[in-house]
């Protein structure tokens, strides 16, 4: 046999057992897993999730997925528990304590503390005969058959495992409270995502000094300057008590010029987009890029509540703010 088919076959043999296991999970989606989540709904703190080796790596991993998905948590190491960290848990906690063999000495040190705190303990272990499993108010089971090591020795098939049942439980609990989008940007306010559903129109608008505007009346020319003060490509054009007339662009100019209009003469009303398209500042940025593309247009004027100009924005404030 070939080299290049001894390793698609190995690959291939790794992807079917990780499968395998995985698909043994959904039988054990029972009471436990439910009273699992009940201890966490109920709980007033954090869920504090303890492994050792490869099951520590999956227990940060599952913290992470928690804490991102509503549900706060964080990772202690067993070990660092012992000397001193165990003072980070509290009487208000849930424990998520993870071992395969549900006999880790790291973990078993600490359940008379555990128990002597109160202190609520979900087990995850692929031994639900185990010290760990017995000592736990509810336990995830997460045994497999065979690693895909082939030595069955290399934690392979279980850390799969182990990893999709925290995952399950994290997606239970999002659901069960009501966790929306927005409220996941919160937990990634630097991703796109959260830039796309919290950032807001006033967070990138042009106000105050910064917005070009001309008083209806005022010539093309002069409303070119203003134009190019401001450099954004257009400006508000207002009445004489304040409120919107309109808007005139870059895109309004080459169309002006098409018609040979004189603009040391001609005045802005004329040549103007008449009220145009406009955004609330309290609005999502997101909306104004819709906004922006369903119109076909680069800029949007920004108004109060009773439709006063304020600011106004376009495509390269959108892009400098991460929104598109």
């Amino acid at each position: 046999m070939s080299r290049t088919l001894e390793l698609v076959q190995s690959a291939q043999r790794t992807l079917r057992l990780e499968l395998e296991a995985v698909q043994g999970l959904e039988a054990r989606i029972d009471a436990r897993f439910v009273r699992a989540c009940e201890l966490i709904l109920a709980s007033k703190g954090r869920v504090i999730v303890l492994g050792m080796g490869k099951s520590g790596h999956i227990g940060n991993k599952i913290a992470a997925t928690l804490a991102s998905t509503g549900t706060p948590a964080f990772f202690v190491h067993p070990a660092e528990a012992s000397h001193g960290d165990m003072g980070m848990i509290t009487r208000e906690d849930v424990i998520l304590a993870l071992s395969n063999s549900g006999t880790t000495a790291e973990i078993l040190t600490l359940l008379p503390l555990v128990k002597r705190l109160g202190i609520p303990l979900i087990s995850l272990t692929g031994n639900p005969d185990s010290i760990l499993a017995q000592a736990a108010e509810a336990n995830l089971d997460a045994r497999v058959e065979h690693e895909a090591c082939p030595l069955n020795l290399a934690p392979t098939s279980s850390t799969t495992a182990a990893l999709v049942l925290g995952d399950a439980l994290a997606i239970a609990l999002l659901e069960a409270r009501g966790f929306t989008a927005e409220d996941f940007a919160f937990s990634h306010p630097g991703g796109a995502l959260g830039r796309r559903l919290l950032l807001k129109v006033e967070d990138v608008m042009h106000a105050d000094a910064r917005l070009p505007h001309v008083q209806r009346g005022t010539l093309l020319k002069d409303a070119l300057f203003e134009m190019s003060r401001k450099g954004l490509g257009m400006t508000v054009v207002l009445e004489a008590d304040g409120a919107l007339a309109g808007v005139f662009t870059d895109g309004d100019l080459r169309r002006a010029l098409d018609r040979s209009i004189d603009v040391h003469t001609t005045p802005i009303e004329q040549v103007m987009t008449v009220h145009g398209k406009t955004v609330q500042a309290q609005a999502l940025a997101a909306e104004a890029l819709k906004l922006m593309e369903q119109h076909k247009i680069n800029a949007l004027v920004v108004t109060d509540g009773s439709g006063r100009p304020i600011g106004a924005l376009n495509m390269h404030d959108l892009l400098r703010a991460g929104v598109m």
